[in-house]
């Protein structure tokens, strides 16, 4: 059978595909097997570098725009449509795992380069992306890239974001940029026709259900906030207890009174506090200052904003005499993919032989704010035992392969169409 005569699919190699998501890994690699590669770091700066490589060697055509996503084009016969976009994330948690994002745009890579191997060209341009900071650990809340990408969030907002050290997302963007200047500059958004992204489950329902591939039906509503509690330093030795404002005390009151208030019977409510920090963080000192994050999430629109509505007067209740101030960051509601989406790859996994069912996805994804601009969709892969954002988080070469096989065929089918 000639080249024409075969399905891109079966031009995807899975050892191709698991040598890059093994030689990207190395880039901020940990000494327990997995990943720390924050979002604009040096080793972001580093793996990024080494995607326009390989882009390169397959004949892509890499560029970037002002917000650092990173685009690998592979030229469609009519190039002036809009093209389909296809990837995720190379940023991780600190110690987050060798799949999370990084498949997804590995996946897209090894996707064109099928493509191109197949012989065959699409009628729309499709491109490769890796949008900057999905995660959020360095710079709060994530997803920036494929927001700003979207417009849902403007440019000078997230440029004005710091991290722990005070860097902004503006300087650690103009040291990315520096380093990429050779590249074409893109316009900071533009004409989508559609967006595929692969990804790990970060679940256990795929495994425990022996599912190769997950269609994914829609991401859950989420909103997150920045809580400041202020006291007094004072001297451990000396203050008497009447006489304190003890902001950890009443921290640790008002983290308790919010988990009494949005505790639910049915465990459906996710709801997260996963940074605390003390300050000045002293053995000898009364701590003067606690601000913590929040994470909530749930599948209904109503119960997100009723529940987030409820926690400003919360913090405040339970402050004792300290004072407590909410910032609210994110309020994402959850959204259903498009049904022609979801039906295209359930239709290519049944060609492939491949097992699927849908599910929802309670973990945001950049798909959220490219559903808001055109056609999206998700496929999911099976990871061990559900864990993620771990550097024990694991995947088998064949699902990963699979997903990619699922994946190509999909993307080369909608850049067919009109």
């Amino acid at each position: 059978m000639g080249l024409a005569g075969k399905t891109i699919a079966s031009h995807v190699s899975g050892d191709r595909l698991w040598d890059r998501l093994m030689a990207l890994a190395r880039f901020g690699a940990t000494d327990a097997g997995g990943v720390c590669r924050l979002a604009l770091s040096s080793e972001e700066i580093e793996a990024r570098a080494e995607l326009v490589k390989w882009a390169r060697d397959i004949g892509l055509e890499p560029s970037v725009d002002a917000a650092a996503n990173l685009f690998l084009t592979l030229p469609g016969t009519e190039p002036e449509l809009p093209p389909i976009l296809t990837g995720s994330h190379i940023d991780t948690q600190p110690t987050g795992g060798k799949f999370d994002g990084a498949y997804g745009v590995i996946a897209a890579l090894e996707s064109l380069d099928a493509i191109v191997r197949s012989g065959r060209r699409p009628r729309r341009s499709i491109e490769a992306v890796a949008w900057m900071n999905e995660e959020g650990s360095r710079f709060a809340p994530g997803m920036m890239g494929s927001a700003v990408f979207a417009g849902v969030r403007p440019m000078a907002e997230i440029e004005a974001v710091t991290d722990a050290s005070g860097c902004s997302v503006g300087e650690a963007l103009g040291q990315v940029l520096a380093a990429e200047e050779a590249l074409p500059r893109r316009p900071l958004g533009f004409p989508v026709a559609g967006y595929l992204e692969a990804h790990i489950e970060q679940g256990v329902v795929l495994e425990r259900e022996a599912t190769t591939i997950g269609v994914v039906i829609g991401i859950q509503g989420k909103r997150t906030f920045r809580v400041e509690i202020d006291g007094e330093e004072s001297h451990a030795g000396t203050t008497p207890r009447g006489a304190r404002r003890d902001a950890l005390v009443s921290a640790v009151h008002v983290v308790q009174a919010l988990q009494d208030a949005i505790w639910d019977e049915a465990d459906e409510v996710r709801f997260t506090i996963g940074r605390f920090t003390v300050t000045p963080n002293a053995p000898s000192v009364v701590p003067g200052k606690v601000v913590f994050s929040i994470d909530l999430r749930h599948g209904d629109a109503e119960t997100v904003e009723a529940l987030g509505d409820m926690i400003p007067g919360i913090c405040e209740a339970a402050a004792g005499k300290c004072t407590a101030a909410v910032q609210k960051l994110l309020h994402d509601e959850p959204l259903v993919f498009p049904e022609s989406m979801r039906g295209r790859i359930g239709k290519a996994a049944d060609r492939l032989g491949l097992s699927h069912m849908e599910l929802p996805s309670p973990a945001g994804h950049d798909a959220r704010y490219l559903h808001k601009v055109c056609p999206s969709g998700m496929i999911f892969i099976p990871c061990k035992e559900g864990i993620s954002h771990n550097e024990a988080e694991s995947v088998t070469i064949a699902d990963a392969t699979a997903g990619t096989q699922a994946l190509a065929e999909v993307v080369f089918e909608l850049a067919e169409q009109g």
